[in-house]
């Protein structure tokens, strides 16, 4: 027996969260994410990056995992975390996620201007200038992402609502 489409009112709350404000933002912040992690972890790296490491791939797969909650309408299942308090939920995550990404960002500069030296022409030697200015980047875009979900939440909040969309 062939799998079943979805039904169509699955298929109106895939849409509708897809296109709502928390559903992009929690797009961006995957994929700002995954660039960031993927930046750092395809190239050299030691110390005080570890943290930003540690930070980007927790909030990427925590934010993976409440955008498919969302997404598939199954947040009632989460334990303590789910049903009225989702909202709740997501705006303590995306508190926590702005609040630890300030200061990866912070070591993310910290390790450009370290590294500006070797962005001169006549400087031959492997130089991660460039690789620790493209994690800042990301490093800033996803916290601001995360900004942003905080002013969105707290705006739904402050109204009363209790849903994410």
């Amino acid at each position: 027996m062939p799998p079943q489409p979805p039904q169509p009112q699955v298929r109106k709350n895939i849409l509708k969260f897809l296109g709502s404000f928390l559903g992009i933002s929690r797009i961006l912040q995957i994929v700002f994410g995954a660039c960031l992690w993927v930046t750092i972890a395809a190239n050299k790296y030691e110390g005080s990056i570890h943290f930003v490491l540690f930070v980007a791939v927790f909030f990427w797969l925590f934010t993976l995992a409440l955008f498919f909650l969302t997404l598939l309408d199954k947040q009632d299942l989460v334990p303590l975390l789910g049903g009225e308090r989702w909202l709740c939920t997501n705006l303590a995550h995306d508190v926590a996620a702005a609040v630890l990404y300030l200061p990866a960002i912070g070591v993310m500069i910290d390790k450009t201007n370290r590294n500006s030296f070797c962005n001169l022409p006549q400087y031959k030697h492997p130089c991660l200038y460039k690789v620790y200015l493209t994690a800042a980047v990301f490093a800033c875009l996803c916290c601001l992402a995360y900004l942003l979900s905080i002013i969105y939440g707290a705006r739904r909040k402050c109204r009363g609502e209790q849903t994410v969309i």
